[in-house]
């Protein structure tokens, strides 16, 4: 074993670096600790006593360390301690004395992660970002709908997460901090021998003057400790040495806390499934006293039995039934109503209130006017308001299932890495390594790992010692492996397939390529997707108009009643003037309610999801159906994707005397034990030339001196014959004659982007085999449909060019992009919109994980690793490239009928207005009282809902089945 190593293994832990500050000055790191410096420019300085007045009013300031005054300059450089004094307060200190402050300079910028609670539409989240953008400091912020999270940039010399919570609270809605941008490079303590609070703030202090120690958190009461930590400076594991090193009586352990993403969302999927149960057991009963039994005497004839002048026990019955549900399960929508109302915005919420509200007061005064009345007639709608609580909370509870499944992409992505490492440490000599098993999380830059044959590398790194093969498909795409020797870079969350290495740790935390993909698959879920603003933008002039109309309704009736303007036999009796108006403004109010509106998207999504499946297509919600229908642009993925994913062997030619038997047995004999892919595919094609395959040579002989020369091949002797197995450079090493046909040979199969294998015996070639990764049958078929529906084709891969250029050939793809990584890909996406195309992208690979979430739709091959299925829009469930044109067709339908949704919600009302209004009650004595100007309204929604369901007649396009 080589000791260059060595060295690493025996890093000190305090290590003093200096630094220059900004104001010119060099400081320690552990006696600086803490303090932050921040330069303010200034103007209108004219005078010296100007320059003693701020020196004299800062140095008041609790937690000002030093003060620069330079008038030649224009600025005043202040060292402080953020925790004790923020910057914001010194400016305004600065401007006290009499002197303008310009600008900040050199401002920190710091990241937080919010998850909020409350949110129901996108109208939500344009409020919590208008909250967060007026709150001084935050520079930037994104509010996702889907993962109901917030991601926050500001200045943390200006604000802080405290005030970023209150902003969005104040706002209406809950927040709770998730975690903020360095939350990878933070170690969890749990501490044991703590007996007082002296203990912890003896830890503390001491923690705040290691070197690299960023920030120090205690929870006191569950003995916890939270370190921030520079990764260059130190590591988690050498704090839990130090804390151990203060005292004898302290122990200090990893401690892992729980994913809040996965338990709050559990929660919510309860809290709305509980609520729809409950909704349900209160509206069934009054659906059934209201829709079914009066028209199926004599069942329901008891309802109509009259307790006082008209009040009957139906009334009752029903309005028992419908309170609860109104008020206590449909609660959540007074609150959101009443927060959106704050904002002078109008949300589902206050189309919801509205409309059930109307339905439910208006019910309980026709309930109050048949017990005072023995002559009025009215009907009352509980019903309505019940039935529509209901239905919105299933929407919701179906809505929280599917928004759960974002999120476990990046569960998914994180577990790639393995839970534990094997360390090398150095013994007390200086010569022996030591083997300890640790968790990942306390692996440390500059670490020696040991990685055994089938185990995950936890980190990246370089390659001190050893040499094998590492499967690098779950990052790269490419199936095939990758040799590694001394001096290559290995990359956290991939699989060493054999051989035994040693690695050093290069990059750990967030620095990882992993936790890059990770951040990458965060950032583009935040993207808001513009499907949810119709409803919302509707709604905004729909209801304020709705409710005007109403009000207007209510006075145009009324006022000329009073005025004696129309007859007063056109007042039914039972009524008078005010009652015959408020019943025509009621009316006009229920038979506008927002309800068909609200179902135009969710029932026609829920359709064609669920038509899609049937067909082969999982798509994940209306955004991925909004964003594909718009698509002209595809961009596949090679390997897994546009082929099988799967080596196998093309041809096998002789270039000797030996018999194809021998030949065949030859291969199985060296490849058998090999867990590559191309060997696996030689040995498989090997076995099935044979009419009884051997594991052994047909005499008997075994192999023995086996050596492996990684990029070239294997090297053994099979009885006493020297069998070289392997590519050309291998035959090159050995001296070994490529004549002309076998050259050719090469050249032809290249060309094929197939790779060549050459076996060699005694110095000499005596066969090939080609193996390829065969192009799936219905590819050619797919580009060419696409290419008639006027959507281009592309594809994008980590392979080389000249196999990328043979399968595109292939399969009829005129533009290429290859040699290029997982990043790559989604700069290739980025620059494809840039030039605005809408861009649809077909993977199969983690590596494709950040290229899905970066293009307008991702669609993710169903046989595919699990976080690309997860990281995408729309899943192929039966791996078939030809459930993309059903994918794009689908959502095409699926955009028209929900537009015709819209236009029918909407025109349906429209046109109930007049109607309801009261236009025709002059000409025809008819006018549409509040009980059916409900029936009206839930038959529009009725209408709505089969519309969507016309989407079950859905079938591929007809050209394309044939």
């Amino acid at each position: 074993m080589d000791v260059h190593w060595k060295e690493d293994l025996r890093m000190p832990f305090l290590q003093q670096s200096d630094d220059v500050g900004l104001d010119g000055s060099r400081s320690i790191h552990n006696v600086d600790q803490g303090v932050t410096t921040i330069t303010f420019k200034i103007g209108g300085v004219e005078f010296a006593s100007s320059l003693a007045s701020i020196k004299s009013m800062l140095q008041k300031l609790d937690g000002v360390d030093s003060i620069t005054v330079s008038p030649l300059q224009g600025q005043v450089v202040v060292k402080y301690v953020p925790e004790l004094v923020s910057a914001r307060t010194i400016k305004e200190t600065i401007e006290a004395a009499g002197v303008q402050v310009t600008e900040f300079l050199e401002q920190e910028i710091a990241v937080c992660r919010l998850k909020i609670k409350g949110m129901s539409c996108t109208s939500c989240s344009e409020s919590i970002e208008s909250a967060l953008f007026m709150v001084e400091g935050v520079k930037k912020a994104v509010v996702g709908l889907a993962l109901e999270e917030a991601k926050i940039n500001y200045d943390p010399n200006v604000t802080n997460t405290a005030c970023i919570i209150e902003a969005v609270v104040d706002a209406g809605f809950g927040a709770d901090l998730v975690g903020s941008e360095n939350d990878a490079n933070k170690v969890h303590i749990k501490l044991q021998g703590i007996v007082s609070p002296e203990d912890m703030d003896a830890i503390k202090q001491s923690l705040e003057l290691v070197d690299g120690v960023n920030h120090v958190e205690m929870n006191t009461e569950e003995g916890k400790v939270t370190v921030s930590f520079d990764p260059d400076l130190t590591g988690p594991r050498s704090i839990i040495s130090f804390i151990q090193g203060i005292g004898t009586c302290y122990q200090a352990s990893l401690y892992i806390p729980e994913r809040q993403r996965d338990t709050e969302r559990n929660h919510e999927i309860r809290t709305y499934r509980y609520h729809f149960f409950w909704s349900c057991l209160f509206s069934v009963p009054v659906f059934i006293f209201s829709m079914v039994l009066p028209m199926t005497p004599p069942y329901g004839n008891w309802l109509s039995y009259k307790i006082h002048n008209m009040l009957t026990i139906g009334m009752v019955s029903r309005w028992i039934l419908c309170t609860p549900v109104q008020f206590i399960i449909g609660r959540r929508f007074y609150v959101g109503s009443y927060h959106a109302l704050r904002r002078r915005s109008a949300n589902m919420d206050v189309l919801v209130a509205l409309g059930t509200n109307a339905a439910y007061f208006y019910s309980v005064y026709t309930v109050i006017k048949a017990l005072l009345s023995d002559k009025f007639e009215g009907q009352d709608f509980f019903e309505t308001s019940t039935m529509l609580i209901s239905f919105i909370l299933l929407g919701k509870y179906l809505e929280s299932m599917a928004k759960g499944k974002t999120s476990d992409a990046l569960a998914k992505l994180t577990d790639l890495a393995p839970d534990t490492a094997c360390l090398l440490t150095m013994s007390e000599e200086g010569n022996t390594p030591s083997e300890t098993e640790i968790n990942t999380r306390l692996i440390q830059r500059h670490d020696i790992l040991k990685i055994f044959p089938g185990s995950k590398f936890p980190v990246d790194g370089i390659v001190v010692e050893g040499q094998g093969y590492v499967n690098e498909s779950m990052i790269t795409g490419e199936a095939t492996p990758v040799a590694k020797i001394k001096g290559d870079r290995v990359i956290g969350g991939t699989m060493n397939e054999n051989g035994c290495l040693l690695i050093k740790a290069t990059r750990v935390g967030s620095e990882t390529a992993l936790s890059q993909i990770v951040q990458i698959v965060e950032a583009a879920q935040l993207a808001r997707a513009p499907v949810q603003k119709l409803a919302d933008q509707v709604s905004k002039f729909f209801v304020p108009a709705v409710v005007l109309a109403a009000f207007v309704t209510w006075l145009g009736w009324f006022i000329p009643g009073v005025a004696g303007i129309y007859p007063k036999s056109w007042i039914p009796k039972a009524m008078d003037e005010f009652e015959l108006a408020l019943q025509f403004g009621i009316s006009v109010l229920v038979v506008a309610c927002p309800c068909a509106l609200g179902l135009a998207t969710p029932t026609a999504v829920m359709v064609a999801t669920g038509k899609g499946a049937s067909q082969g297509v999982l798509i994940k919600g209306g955004n991925a159906l909004e964003k594909a229908h718009k698509v002209n642009t595809v961009v596949f993925d090679k390997t897994g994707t546009l082929t099988v994913g799967k080596p196998v062997v093309a041809s096998a030619v002789l270039f000797s005397r030996i018999s194809m038997e021998e030949f065949c047995d030859i291969a199985i004999a060296v490849e058998a034990n090999s867990e590559h892919p191309i060997a696996k595919a030689v040995v498989e094609h090997a076995k099935n030339q044979l009419p009884k395959h051997k594991t052994q040579p047909s005499n008997g002989e075994l192999v023995k001196d086996f050596e492996a020369h990684p990029g070239a091949g294997v090297e053994c002797k099979v009885g006493a014959r020297m069998v070289l197995v392997g590519n050309k450079r291998l035959m090159r090493l050995f001296n070994v004659p490529v004549g002309p046909e076998v050259e050719n040979y090469f050249s032809d199969n290249e060309k094929l982007a197939r790779t060549c294998v050459l076996f060699a015996i005694d110095g000499k070639v005596a066969g090939a085999v080609a193996v390829t990764d065969p192009v799936k049958p219905e590819a050619p078929r797919v580009i060419s449909f696409l290419h008639s529906m006027s959507i281009r084709s592309i594809m994008v891969t980590g392979d080389n060019w000249s196999t990328a250029t043979a399968i595109a050939k292939e399969v009829g793809i005129e533009n290429v992009f290859a040699e290029t990584d997982p990043l790559g890909k989604a700069d290739r996406i980025k620059d494809l919109q840039a030039k605005g195309m809408i861009v649809a992208m077909v993977g199969d690979g983690i590596n494709d994980s950040p290229a899905l979430v970066a293009a307008n739709v991702g669609m993710a091959i169903g046989a595919g690793t699990d976080v690309a299925i997860e990281a995408a829009d729309i899943v192929l469930i039966k791996s078939n490239l030809e459930d993309v044109i059903t994918a794009i067709d689908l959502s095409k339908k699926t955009i028209s009928r929900i537009h015709l949704n819209y236009v029918w919600a909407l025109g349906y009302n429209v046109l109930g207005l007049p109607v309801a209004a009261g236009i025709l009650f002059p000409f025809t004595g008819i006018r549409l009282p509040p009980w059916l100007a409900g029936a009206c309204m839930a038959a529009s929604s009725v209408s709505v809902v089969c519309s969507s369901l016309l989407l079950q007649t859905y079938k591929k396009p007809f050209a394309y089945t044939r």
